[in-house]
């Protein structure tokens, strides 16, 4: 753990933070002796660098203990103006501006193999303590690389033997749609995805929220375990059950943010008979305490005098005059830095590293314990398997794409040259560009599915955030090379369009250039938007004016100076141009010869001997010689009656590439500032 004031809270004050030892319980590293990770020889002690000074050669027959005085958070509010509606002691000025206390001076300790517990009433202060004394964002210890493969499993087998879920190893964790583990066991789950690496120090924001009593219990049993193997457990709960009162060795009770109880649980019916309160006999002591620190919060003083009896209380019994005296000379030589804690627990087996030791100079490990390319790999596997678990969802997409191929097959059958046959290419192109961009929104729910997930792995530095976008960028090319496959395959004979088989290839890389730009945007957008039904208004909206700037229904020629920049940024302008470039290039004959210039026209109904007359009159007007096989509209004339000049269609394809590579170099910034798991 690292300190908490700094940069990363810049409104802590007067904090004070240390970790030392004080006792011996074995460790999860002995207990999972049979694995050997603990004592293998390639594995190190790593030299963490916090800017602390090692004081002395400390024993490894104490136990840690993390202490915490004087914790103050405050964070800036934005005033609307008016008096303060907040309570006294949450709000202050601050240079002009106002400022609220979330926590106002908090103090503590917790003892490796003890539960602490913070309870209090919503709004009390619970969550920020946590957060404040985890750091949020704060370095965690993983697997190293050179641990085998066969030692890592064994290790998780170990592990889930632990938190007593042998039975739902080979179980899918589950979601809406999915059955799965139960809520206790989900739960389990969680913890135990936290505590693989062994961590001196663990902890848990209400880890029994909304679970029955039973499961509750269970949860907090698998903690207790989880410190007596070494670690110091630090946990929010909102309520606990008798059953779960005789499993905390601590209590800190917090209103407002401030302390009004801490200490033991024992000790609670003898500090409320003090304040006057005593508990009667069937009442269970936190149910008790918890309802009487809401009745006074409701009065005009509020808890005042529950906080000033906590402090007065605490110098009275000298709650820690014991631990010191025992103690007093250990800590003067022996008081340790996080740096000089972590080392010696990994000495004994507490963690384990792959990082070399450099003994020339002292450095700190690294953020991530594993290369970039490690990553991805991981990332990847991980997704391929929940893929293979619900293959509906590309295969829903896939019929997608086969039936609506299938629909443009068959409605625009073998289209001739006529001037109706360009028209209809025109629709057939433009629907089938924006088909696949509209396709590409079922990506909106992935993220936001895997949303949480990302967030608390990346707030622990399990992983790098461009692993992750590497990762789902590289996974996602070879189904969109299937699905361009597919679209292609179904619509491009059977619609007779130009070229053969080259022109075949090229019309498959403008789909899939296609699908790449639409699902790079779609996933940017889902790294945007927090919420399923918004993320698919916004695309669904903007996919709506990309078609409309494509040039389709209107040319770029004739689209208003102000509205000319939108074009350029339609996604579906470049694929669109880049097929009817393949289209009309491709044709070396003719589009429209004399007599069919009638066709679109009031004309169209008048014998073609009458026509042939006209054109025989315009030929003498003109001076030209046309006659009903005069090629009048070439592919070229097409082109440039759609405004398509600017571009070659291999640009065209080029610049849709390009598109995606920004939407996911953009997905990386919204992931990096938008999604972060820390309290501001």
């Amino acid at each position: 753990m690292a300190s908490i004031g700094g940069d990363n809270f810049p409104y802590f004050t007067n904090n004070e933070l240390e970790l030392r030892e004080i006792g011996r319980r074995p460790t999860l590293g002995e207990l999972l002796k049979r694995v050997e990770d603990a004592q293998s020889p390639d594995h190190s002690v790593v030299d963490v660098s916090y800017g602390c000074r090692y004081l002395a050669e400390a024993p490894l027959l104490y136990p840690f203990k993390l202490s915490f005085r004087n914790l103050s958070y405050s964070v800036k509010v934005r005033g609307r103006g008016g008096g303060s509606s907040l309570p006294e002691n949450l709000a202050a000025e601050e240079s002009g501006g106002r400022v609220k206390l979330l926590l106002n001076d908090i103090s503590g300790e917790a003892r490796e193999g003890e539960i602490m517990a913070v309870l209090g009433a919503s709004g009390s202060g619970k969550s920020t303590l946590i957060d404040a004394l985890a750091d949020r964002i704060a370095k965690e210890f993983r697997l190293p690389r050179s641990l085998s493969k066969s030692k890592k499993k064994a290790r998780v087998q170990a592990l889930i033997n632990q938190l007593g879920l042998t039975t739902a190893a080979n179980t899918v964790i589950g979601d809406e749609g999915h059955r799965g583990v139960s809520g206790g066991e989900r739960r389990r789950v969680s913890i135990g995805i936290d505590i693989i690496h062994d961590p001196i120090l663990l902890f848990l924001d209400e880890p029994t929220s909304g679970l029955d009593s039973t499961s509750a219990f269970m949860v907090v049993k698998v903690l207790q375990r989880i410190a007596q193997s070494g670690s110091i457990v630090i946990m929010s709960i909102h309520q606990p059950s008798y059953r779960i009162l005789s499993l905390l060795d601590r209590l800190i009770f917090l209103s407002h943010g401030q302390t009004v109880y801490s200490g033991s649980p024992t000790d609670l019916p003898n500090f409320l008979a003090e304040f006057g309160h005593p508990i009667p006999g069937n009442e269970n002591r936190t149910e008790f305490a918890l309802d009487l620190v809401r009745d006074l919060e409701e009065t005009v003083g509020g808890t005042k005098s529950m906080v000033e009896h906590n402090k007065s209380w605490q110098r009275k019994n000298n709650v820690h005059l014991e631990d010191y005296e025992i103690h007093r000379d250990f800590s003067r030589r022996f008081h340790l830095c996080l740096k000089d804690a972590i080392s010696a627990s990994i000495s004994r087996g507490k963690l384990v590293s792959g990082a070399p030791i450099d003994s020339s100079r002292s450095s700190s490990f690294s953020k991530f314990s594993n290369p970039l390319w490690v990553e991805i790999l991981v990332i990847a596997k991980r997704s391929i398997m929940n893929s293979r678990r619900m293959p509906e969802l590309f295969g829903i997409r896939l019929g997608a794409v086969l039936i609506t191929g299938i629909i443009l097959a068959t409605m625009f059958w073998h289209l001739d040259n006529s001037p109706k046959g360009i028209q209809e290419r025109l629709g057939f192109f433009a629907f089938a560009m924006s088909t696949t961009f509209y396709t590409c929104a079922e990506a909106i729910p992935v993220f936001l599915q895997e949303r949480y997930i990302f967030m608390r792995e990346t707030a622990y530095n399990a992983y790098r955030r461009s692993s992750y976008v590497l990762a789902h960028s590289l996974l996602s090319i070879p189904s969109l090379i299937i699905l361009s496959i597919t679209f292609a395959g179904t619509t491009y004979f059977a619609v007779n369009l130009a070229g053969g088989f080259s022109g075949f290839v090229f019309f498959f890389f403008a789909i899939l250039s296609a699908f790449w730009a639409g699902s790079s945007f779609v996933t940017f957008l889902s790294g945007v938007v927090s919420h399923v039904m918004l993320g698919y208004t916004v695309v669904v909206a903007i996919l709506a004016y990309f078609l409309l700037f494509s040039g389709f229904f209107l040319s770029r020629d004739r689209m208003p100076p102000y509205w000319i920049w939108f074009h350029y940024m339609s996604l579906v302008k470049y694929p669109y141009e880049a097929v009817l470039q393949n289209e009309f290039e491709a044709k070396s004959g003719c589009f429209i010869r004399g007599v069919q210039m009638f066709d679109n026209t009031p004309l169209a109904v008048v014998p073609s001997a009458m026509k042939v007359e006209l054109l025989k009159s315009m030929g003498k007007t003109l001076g030209l010689n046309i006659t009903g096989s005069t090629c009048v509209t070439t592919g070229s004339d097409v082109l440039r009656q759609q405004g398509i000049t600017d571009l070659s269609k291999w640009n065209c394809i080029w610049i849709s590439v390009a598109w995606g590579f920004l939407f996911r170099i953009l997905f990386y910034f919204a992931l990096l500032f938008g999604s972060k798991n820390k309290r501001k």
